[in-house]
C-alpha cells in the first residue's frame, strides 16, 4: 500500500522510562511527531520531544516490564490513519486497531501489549467501479471510482494526485491491490490504492470553508428551536455525573441529518462505552430501517485504557470524520468526554515535568482544544466537480462536581458556538433533555434565521423569541412564589406560569422512547410552538374580558395540547384544528 510498511533497521535504545513516557537515546533521524516502536514487544509509541540525542517517546500501551535498554524502531512516518473501505461498521481503539480482530488475534477480550491488527481487511475483496476515464487528467480530490461499503454509504475513491489517470478499470480489490497509476508532470508514474494513510494531527484540505447558514436539524425540540447547531459548526455539552451527556449524543447520532456518524469515548469509564458498543450495533436508524451501525464508526479508548491512546483518540476521529467530508458526506463527530482527554494531556505533562497551568492543566490546553474544534466546518471538498461536505463537532464536557468554571470547561466555551448545559435536577425530575433553557445558548441565532423564514415560516423566530422571554419571566415569578404562594400573583402572572408549564411539559420535554416524539421535525416543532403561544394569547384576551383563570384550566383544549406530541409527522394537518379547539374554546369562555 502507498506510504510503506513501515519497517525499517533505524534503532536507538530504551534510557528510562517513567510511566506511559519513556526517554529513547540515539535514535536515527529522529523527528517530532515520529511512530516508534518501544521495547521487544514492539510497542507502539510516539516521539512528542527531542533534547539532544534523546527522544521523549508517549507510548501507547501499558510499559510495565519495559526496561531501559531494550531497543526503539524508528518507523520514520508520524502518526497516521488508513482510511479506505472497511471503516465503517468497525470499533476500533485509540490508535485505530479494530478491537474485534484484536480480540479473534489474541484469543482475549484483554488488549494483548505489542499486538498489531491492520486497521483495514487486508484479505476482503471490494467491488470497485471507475468512474474517472482512463488517459484523462485528475486533480487531488477527483472521484476516481466507487465502491458500495455499507448498504446505506457508497464510498468514494479520491485521487491523491494530479495528472494523467492510466490502468484504472472496474473489478474486485483488496484495499493493498493497485487499481492504476497516475502520470505525474514529471513523468513519475504514482500508484493509486483503494486506502492511504494520512497524519491525524494534519488537517485534510479543501478549496473553501463557508459561513454557518444551514442549521444541523437534530429532531430535539429545545436544540432546533431556541438553541440551533449549525452544520460543520461546534456545540460543547458540559453538565455533572449522571445529567444525560451521553444519552444526548447518541440521541444526535441517531436522529441528525447527518449521513456519517464518528463516535469517539476518549477517556469515559468502561461501562459507560460498554452501553455504546452493546447499544449502538442494535439501533436502527429512523431514516432507513437499517442498523445506525451501517454509517457508523466507534472509537473507544476508555478511563482504563492507556493514557497517551486516550490523547490520539480524539484525532484519530477527525481525520476520519474529515475524510468523509471529503467524499460529500455531513458528517456528526461525537466527543465524549474532552475532560478525560484534556486530563490525558494533564498527565502526559506532569511526566515530562512541563510548566503546569490552572489546576494543573498543561498551558497549551487551549490551543489543543481550538485546534481540534477548527477542524469542523462546511466546505467545498477537492476535485473537479462540486462537492460539499460537513463536519459538526459535538463534544461533551464532564467538569467535576458540574463545576463549569474550571479550565476545560472555560477553554471550551471560547472556542464553540453553542451551549447546551446540561441539569443534573432536570435529570432527576426526569425532564429530557436535561437542557438548562436558561444557561445555555447559541451564537449561530442570528445566522440561521434567514433559513427558518424561508423553509419553515417568517415568525418562526419572533414566536421563539416569545416562548423564551415567558419562560425567563417564569424564573422571576418563582422567586416570588416561593415566599408568598402562586394564589397571591395576579391573575396574568399566574397565566404566565400556566402557559410556562406547558412550554416544559408540553414542548421542551421529549419522550426518547416513543417512535413518534423521539425524532421532531422543524414543521412539526413550529405547528406545536404556535398552538401554545395561541393559547397564551388568547388566555390574556380572555383575562381582559373578565374570564377566571380556573375556568380556562379547565379547557377541552389545554388537555389536547398535553397530547400534540403524539401527532405523527403525517398529520401535521390536524394542529390546524387543533388551533381552531383553542378558539372555540375561549369563544365560549369569553361569551360567558
Amino acid at each position: 500500500m502507498a506510504n510503506g510498511t513501515g519497517k525499517t533497521n533505524k534503532k536507538g535504545v530504551i534510557k528510562r522510562i517513567y510511566g506511559p513516557v519513556v526517554e529513547g537515546k540515539d535514535i536515527p533521524n529522529a523527528n517530532l511527531y515520529d511512530v516508534v516502536k518501544v521495547g521487544n514487544q514492539g510497542l507502539m509509541g510516539e516521539i512528542i520531544k527531542i533534547v539532544g540525542d534523546t527522544s521523549v517517546i508517549q507510548v501507547y500501551e501499558d510499559t510495565s516490564a519495559l526496561q531501559p535498554g531494550e531497543s526503539v524502531e524508528n518507523t520514520g512516518e508520524p502518526m497516521s490513519v488508513e482510511l479506505g473501505p472497511g471503516i465503517l461498521t468497525n470499533i476500533y481503539d485509540g490508535i485505530q486497531r479494530p478491537l474485534r480482530l484484536i480480540e479473534e488475534k489474541g484469543k482475549s477480550v484483554f488488549i494483548q501489549r505489542g499486538i498489531f491488527v491492520p486497521p483495514l481487511d487486508r484479505k476482503k475483496k471490494w467491488d470497485f467501479k471507475a468512474t474517472a476515464k482512463k488517459g484523462g487528467k485528475v486533480k487531488i480530490g477527483d472521484v476516481l471510482g466507487t465502491v458500495q461499503e455499507t448498504e446505506l454509504i457508497v464510498h468514494k475513491i479520491l485521487s491523491p494526485y494530479d495528472g494523467k489517470l492510466e490502468g484504472v478499470t472496474s473489478g474486485k480489490f483488496t484495499v493493498e491491490d493497485e487499481l492504476g497509476y497516475v502520470v505525474a508532470s514529471d513523468g513519475k508514474k504514482k500508484p493509486l490504492f483503494l486506502a492511504h494513510k494520512w497524519p491525524v494531527r494534519k488537517p485534510r484540505a479543501c478549496i473553501e470553508k463557508f459561513p454557518p447558514i444551514i442549521p444541523l436539524i437534530t429532531g430535539q425540540r429545545v436544540i432546533d428551536t431556541f438553541f440551533p447547531i449549525a452544520k460543520g459548526g461546534t456545540a460543547c455539552i458540559p453538565g455533572p455525573f449522571g445529567s444525560g451527556k451521553t444519552v444526548t449524543q447518541q440521541s444526535l447520532a441517531k436522529y441528525s441529518d447527518t449521513e456519517i456518524v464518528v463516535y469517539i469515548g476518549c477517556g469515559e469509564r468502561g461501562n459507560e462505552m460498554t452501553e455504546v458498543l452493546k447499544e449502538f450495533p442494535h439501533l436502527i436508524d429512523p431514516k432507513t430501517g437499517k442498523p445506525l451501525m451501517e454509517r457508523t464508526v466507534l472509537i473507544a479508548n476508555t478511563s482504563n485504557m492507556p493514557v497517551a491512546a486516550r490523547e490520539a483518540s480524539v484525532y484519530t476521529g477527525v481525520t476520519i470524520a474529515e475524510y468523509f467530508r471529503d467524499m460529500g458526506y455531513n458528517v456528526a463527530l461525537m466527543a465524549d468526554s474532552t475532560s478525560r482527554w484534556a486530563e490525558a494531556m494533564r498527565e502526559i505533562g506532569g511526566r515530562l515535568e512541563e510548566m503546569p497551568g490552572e489546576e494543573g492543566y498543561p498551558a497549551y490546553l487551549a490551543r489543543r482544544l481550538a485546534e481540534f474544534y477548527e477542524r469542523a466546518g462546511r466546505v467545498r471538498c477537492l476535485g473537479s466537480d462540486e462537492r460539499y461536505g460537513s463536519v459538526t463537532i459535538i463534544g461533551a464536557v464532564s467538569p467535576p462536581g458540574g463545576d463549569l468554571s474550571e479550565p476545560v470547561s472555560q477553554n471550551t466555551l471560547r472556542v464553540t458556538k453553542v451551549f447546551l448545559a446540561l441539569d443534573a435536577s432536570l435529570a432527576y425530575r426526569r425532564h429530557f433533555p436535561a437542557i438548562n433553557w436558561l444557561k445555555s445558548y447559541s451564537l449561530y441565532q442570528d445566522s440561521l434565521e434567514e433559513f427558518y423564514a424561508e423553509n419553515i415560516s417568517s415568525d418562526f423566530t419572533k414566536l421563539r423569541a416569545q416562548a423564551m422571554a415567558l419562560l425567563q419571566k417564569e424564573a422571576e415569578l418563582n422567586e416570588i412564589v416561593q415566599l408568598v404562594g402562586p394564589d397571591a400573583l395576579p391573575e396574568r402572572e399566574q397565566a404566565v406560569l400556566l402557559v410556562t408549564r406547558m412550554l416544559r411539559e408540553d414542548y421542551l420535554q421529549q419522550n426518547a422512547y416513543s417512535d413518534i416524539d423521539a425524532r421532531c421535525s422543524l414543521q412539526k416543532q413550529y405547528a406545536m410552538l404556535k398552538t401554545v403561544l395561541r393559547f397564551y394569547e388568547r388566555t390574556l384576551g380572555a383575562l381582559d374580558l373578565g374570564a377566571q383563570l380556573k375556568r380556562i384550566v379547565d379547557l377541552p383544549s389545554r388537555v389536547k395540547i398535553g397530547r400534540m406530541k403524539e401527532i405523527t409527522e403525517e398529520k401535521l394537518e390536524e394542529f390546524e384544528k387543533l388551533q381552531k379547539d383553542v378558539d372555540e374554546d375561549f369563544d365560549s369562555v369569553s361569551k360567558k
